[in-house]
């Protein structure tokens, strides 16, 4: 799929009743352009038939965090136990959230499952998610504990020093509840989960789940609750200080020590291993191969949400049959437009965007 015809896709995707002389007016071509994209689409079999009848990928479940960011920038260096001059972010958060919201820039279909109070935070959730088209009818809104918030401080430069999480709320998502939803995660091409949510909800999904499990480590001391999962796990995306914890302390500060945490966790039974390494890149392995893989150029602005864009990067090339390389790359791409936002996320994500950084044909 070239670039052109992945928005086009994109576009019908979004509106199948959408006309050829709206395509055309939106990607300002003229109509007979338009018809020789969907004439390609067709024979690529991306589109089905009259009517805009598309072929892509199936829905994901994300199972995991949707909270309140508020995020503090310092205008300049940053000063330990002082108050520092700068600015204050609020903004819609949470790792499960942001990779349900990523996958939506791109094109997918999402069920996410979290859990929301009643508070106006939760209000602020809902109607996004509905704007967004992510479905949360199978999310848990309770009146017994505040939505999540999530506070951070970052240096000049965007990377996080500091933050601290009220996740309290997530303990209502119970194995119970995910059991509940079981069918739901068992008909989607993949679930993700972060881990926000309870270790036993966790250990309930990843023994019963039928689709293959994507985790997001959050954290190092969430990251436990991976550990007697591992090996039911497809693939996990982790940072480098989760990836010692996940390798059994493995301390990492060279290529040869990364290389070694990268193996242990195979070991455990993970399919593909990610670990992000901020500016750096990100490590990948699997059975075939392993390689660091260098992060692509960028105008940083914000790390905050980096990860979880990496991770929407990777489903999106799982979903689309690509092999663990091409996963990799598309993640970069994803993130480096994510940290060029001021927010966890960037608006302007887009399957072109991210086809002509990871110089890949989607």
């Amino acid at each position: 799929m070239t670039n052109r015809e992945a928005q086009i896709f994109q576009w019908i995707t979004e509106n199948p009743m959408i006309s050829q002389e709206e395509l055309a007016a939106k990607a300002g071509i003229a109509r007979s352009s338009a018809a020789v994209h969907i004439s390609n689409l067709m024979k690529k079999g991306y589109i089905l038939g009259k009517g805009y009848v598309t072929n892509g990928p199936s829905y994901c479940t994300v199972v995991g965090g949707a909270n309140i960011d508020i995020g503090g920038i310092p205008e300049g260096t940053l000063i330990e136990e002082d108050s520092n001059s700068g600015r204050t972010i609020r903004s819609l958060g949470g790792a499960g959230r942001n990779i349900a919201h990523n996958l939506r820039l791109l094109g997918v279909d999402v069920k996410f499952i979290t859990a929301i109070g009643g508070d106006t935070n939760a209000r602020r959730i809902i109607e996004s998610c509905e704007d967004l088209g992510i479905d949360i009818t199978d999310s848990l809104k309770t009146a017994k504990a505040d939505t999540s918030t999530y506070l951070y401080i970052t240096d000049e430069k965007g990377n996080m020093k500091l933050a601290v999480s009220d996740t309290c709320i997530y303990e209502n998502l119970t194995a119970k509840y995910a059991a509940s939803k079981m069918e739901r995660m068992n008909r989607a091409r993949l679930v993700v989960l972060d881990t926000n949510i309870p270790a036993q909800t966790i250990a309930h999904i990843c023994e019963n789940c039928k689709a293959p499990v994507f985790a997001s480590s959050v954290s190092t001391r969430e990251a436990e609750k991976l550990l007697p999962v591992l090996d039911k796990l497809t693939a996990v995306v982790t940072n480098k200080a989760e990836a010692e914890v996940l390798s059994g302390g493995i301390h990492i500060t060279d290529k040869d020590s990364l290389e070694r945490a990268a193996d242990i966790i195979l070991e455990s039974g993970v399919k593909n291993v990610f670990i992000v390494m901020e500016n750096k890149g990100v490590y990948y392995a699997c059975d075939e191969e392993q390689l660091m893989m260098n992060g692509l150029d960028g105008n940083t602005v914000n790390w905050n949400g980096a990860k979880d864009a990496f991770m929407a990067g990777v489903v999106f090339g799982f979903m689309k049959h690509l092999g663990v390389r091409q996963m990799a790359k598309i993640g970069l791409a994803v993130e480096s437009i994510a940290v060029e936002g001021t927010e966890a996320i960037n608006s302007q994500l887009c399957i072109p965007a991210v086809a002509e950084r990871a110089k890949i044909e989607l």
